[in-house]
């Protein structure tokens, strides 16, 4: 059963989180405060899908810093900062390391729920993505190394028989691994086949002869 989203907020503004808080719950989002950004990464799961409401300036451990923290943890969740100053380089910092919006307080709440909306909706679509990468990862790790070299072939546009003549096995050969391949990463046509592997970027075990 897939969790709901939570919308974190931390601000070390008690009137701002209280604010904030009352906002999101308004249209039927579960929301999570936090004063001080040690406290949301001591209690980060990177499994439970949302987004984060970060502010930039707060005591101990500011919003930029967090990020750098979350990235080094190789953090998926979406962050839109909020800050009180509109500091255009930092704005531009934080949006260059991954960053999805930077509101600039005061800020209408419908521009608020519009961002977190976004945020949500990247944060969905990107657990998808990997999700389907995880699966594809599995199917060709169930691949031996001759159907590796032979799915590396059928990618590359090449026809069974010049399979057959680099790697000096029979057509027939050539036939089962492919239809083995097929079975195994569960498609029923080769442009599936392809767009499985390109789209999803599989990583090649090492194959032996």
């Amino acid at each position: 059963m897939s969790m709901d989203a939570i919308v974190y907020v931390v601000d070390d503004d008690a009137a701002m989180v209280e604010s904030l808080s009352w906002i999101i719950e308004s249209v039927g989002l579960k929301a999570k405060i936090f004063t001080q950004a040690q406290d949301f990464l001591d209690e980060y799961k990177p499994e439970q899908p949302g987004c984060l409401l970060l502010d930039v300036r707060m005591p101990g451990m500011s919003g930029p810093e967090l990020q750098t923290k979350l990235l080094a943890l190789s953090a998926t969740l979406p962050i839109i900062f909020i800050s009180g100053h509109g500091d255009v380089p930092l704005a531009v910092r934080v949006m260059k390391a991954g960053a999805v919006d930077f509101l600039t307080k005061p800020f209408n709440d419908q521009v608020l729920l519009e961002s977190i909306n976004r945020a949500l909706r990247f944060d969905k679509i990107n657990r998808e993505k990997q999700q389907e990468n995880a699966q594809a990862e599995a199917k060709f790790a169930l691949l031996s190394p001759r159907e590796v070299q032979v799915l590396q072939g059928i990618v590359s546009g090449k026809q069974n028989k010049v399979i057959s003549a680099e790697l000096m096995i029979s057509l027939k050969t050539v036939e089962a691994h492919r239809a083995s391949v097929m079975k195994k990463m569960s498609v029923r046509s080769v442009p599936e086949l392809v767009k499985l592997v390109l789209t999803n970027g599989v990583q090649e075990p090492v194959t032996q002869d």
